[in-house]
């Protein structure tokens, strides 16, 4: 299949590109129509007789000129998936060919935006028809009329190939947006341009007197070439300690992010789009509920970037596709994100790419795969449910950017999964299981305990651990694994002792087991939840983790060491050192020492005069409430 949609639609790119005003996908030209309907079911329909069409070519169907795509091709009848709603089409209506595949348009303007599922900005739909959109309306995702300062990389009389950087034009004010030759195209460049050039123009001209445009456009469906692909061996850094110290990423790495209603897949998105360490951010809204898309919308144009201090818009792309909207447009919608992650990844930029949820694109397949009558697989999803999911993870990864050996960039994907009933046995979830490299796995029943995030570490798992370790232990330290294995056992202890203890009773159980399950306690209260509204506490950086996880261990080292010494657990007070761990957690970054020597003393207080142990609980308490007073403020 895809060989065939290749062939049909090689000149996209071997062709001089379309200028951004006519680049988008929806605006695709078109020409005499070749067929007409003869079958409708629901978003799928047929027509006949559509010969000369390539597989997933773009079409418009029926008298409104809704967006189509071609999906099977059966000697001289065509099967069209239909980007909008059909409602009031009818058999007898024109189909007529546009020559191109689904399309995105790529240039500057990008950032920012908020698209539909095929690329059409919503709130240029919105100004010409309100906020109902009217069917069949087309608008260029880039503004046409936009007019940018270019600064040249590149002279008369060099030669340049796909992929390399003709020159920057500042986006969003401050972002660097790297025009690049588009793959596929090369030459010598005859002539460029300086200064302002309008989005409609040629920025510069080859020797073969092909243009060179700002932007360009690229098939959604295809993969944008790299020149190589480069190993998993630095983190994807994303402020959250659970992530960044139990279960890491790798930058250009996969996650998927399975969990069932309300365990907070929305605001772990949220708050790695604001405090992850990326360049870039798409977020993909792939058949999610209205009511929370329109949260998204509302709620991202308000988000401050902390690095900047401007809106997190300004790096930012949204692409909106609910669950009220056609199923095909929603198949489509996580193609056109990875395509924009791609384009930022080849100027050389870190790209955090998170689609919300997998689930609704794999019923839209599912639903799709229905109605072409297909052989279905388990639960009805597909046969090749399994083939699909791995070749879009696949698109992500750490790459050396296609004309340059100097420019490296990455997309990290973090795809969240809604199994019914939470469910992680169910075909999406396993399908995703066995190409992802991490499982950040969400339990309803944290989430319900006011734990953020609610991953269950029992079941979430990295892959990269191991990779990532040499990283780690340069810029955190020597000992970042070890803390690591002994945090996960001391969690996994603290599980099997809770099972006891609800049977027997805590005080039946020893004093060392105890030990466990205040410690336990103590870490999940300070290391791995985290608050999204306490500024100190939203993001934590690697020193601040670590200095969290080495000194609750601490703790829980000394405490045992004084019971083989015949201290009485009922004697040892550890509230003052839980104190001082709270108050370290809610610490900003320039008081995160202080408050770790703080902890320190505590700790080696223990078992000592009690005075001296109380006092020293005093202040650490009271810093702990000045501190969470003055966030407050």
């Amino acid at each position: 299949m895809s060989g065939d949609h290749e062939t049909g639609t090689g000149a996209a790119w071997s062709e001089p590109p379309v200028p951004p005003r006519e680049a988008a996908a929806p605006a695709a030209p078109v020409v005499a129509p070749v067929a007409r309907l003869v079958r409708i079911t629901g978003s799928l329909a047929m027509a006949r007789p559509l010969r000369g069409a390539a597989l997933y070519e773009l079409v418009r169907v029926g008298e409104q000129g809704l967006l189509g795509e071609v999906i099977r091709l059966d000697g001289d009848v065509g099967t069209i998936q239909v980007y909008e709603d059909t409602s009031g089409l009818a058999t007898g209506e024109p189909v007529a060919l546009t020559g191109s595949p689904l399309t995105a348009a790529l240039g500057p303007g990008l950032l920012g935006s908020i698209v539909d599922g095929v690329g059409r900005p919503l709130s240029r739909l919105a100004e010409e028809s309100g906020d109902f959109l009217r069917a069949g309306l087309t608008a260029p995702t880039l503004d046409p009329h936009a007019v940018w300062t270019f600064v040249p990389a590149v002279a008369p009389g060099d030669s340049v190939e796909g992929g390399d950087v003709l020159g920057e034009v500042k986006e969003r004010s401050s972002f660097a947006h790297r025009v690049l030759v588009p793959p596929g195209m090369g030459g010598r460049i005859a002539e460029i341009r300086e200064g302002e050039v309008p989005a409609d123009e040629a920025v510069a001209l080859l020797e073969d007197g092909r243009p060179l445009h700002l932007g360009h456009v690229w098939p959604v469906r295809r993969p944008r070439p790299a020149s190589r692909r480069l190993p998993s061996d630095r983190p994807f850094v994303t402020g959250q300690r659970v992530f960044d110290f139990l279960f890491p990423v790798a930058e250009g790495g996969t996650v998927a992010v399975p969990g069932g209603f309300g365990t907070g897949k929305t605001v772990i998105e949220q708050t790695l789009a604001k405090h992850a360490a990326a360049d870039v951010v798409i977020y993909v809204g792939c058949g999610e509920r209205g009511n929370e898309m329109a949260e998204v919308l509302n709620e991202f144009p308000s988000l401050i970037d902390p690095r900047t201090g401007r809106s997190l818009m300004d790096r930012t792309i949204l692409v909106v596709n609910t669950s009220n909207m056609p199923v095909a447009a929603r198949e489509a919608s996580v193609y056109l994100g990875m395509t924009y992650a791609e384009y930022y990844r080849d100027m050389g930029y870190g790209v955090a790419l998170m689609a919300d949820s997998l689930s609704r694109w794999a019923e839209a397949l599912r639903e799709l795969s229905s109605r072409l009558q297909e052989m279905p697989g388990e639960e009805g999803y597909p046969t090749y449910l399994g083939n699909r999911v791995g070749a879009f993870y696949e698109r992500a990864g750490r790459v050396v950017a296609a004309g340059s050996p100097d420019r490296t960039g990455a997309i990290t994907f973090i795809g969240a999964i809604s199994p019914p009933g939470g469910d992680f046995s169910e075909p999406v979830t396993q399908a995703a299981l066995r190409v992802v490299g991490g499982l950040w796995a969400l339990d309803a029943g944290l989430a319900h305990q006011r734990q953020f995030p609610a991953v269950d570490w029992e079941v979430s798992y990295s892959l990269y651990a191991d990779a990532l370790a040499p990283w780690f232990i340069e810029h955190c330290g020597a000992d970042w694994p070890e803390l690591r294995g002994a945090v996960l056992e001391l969690l996994q202890g603290d599980r099997e002792l809770r099972d006891i203890a609800g049977l027997v009773g805590v005080e039946a159980l020893q004093d060392s087991d105890r030990v466990v399950l205040d410690v336990a306690a103590l870490l999940r209260e300070t290391l791995l939840g985290q608050s999204a509204y306490d500024p100190n506490d939203a993001v934590s950086s690697l020193e601040k983790t670590r200095a969290l996880a080495a000194l609750s261990l601490a703790l829980y080292r000394t405490v045992l060491q004084l019971l083989e010494e015949g201290a009485a657990y009922e004697a040892l007070d550890i509230s003052a050192a839980r104190h001082a761990l709270l108050a370290l957690r809610n610490s900003g970054p320039a008081d995160v020492e202080a408050r770790a020597r703080d902890v320190e003393r505590l700790i080696a207080l223990l078992g000592t005069e009690t005075s001296e142990n109380e006092e020293a609980g005093v202040t650490a308490v009271e810093s702990a409430a000045a501190e969470d007073k003055e966030a407050r403020t």
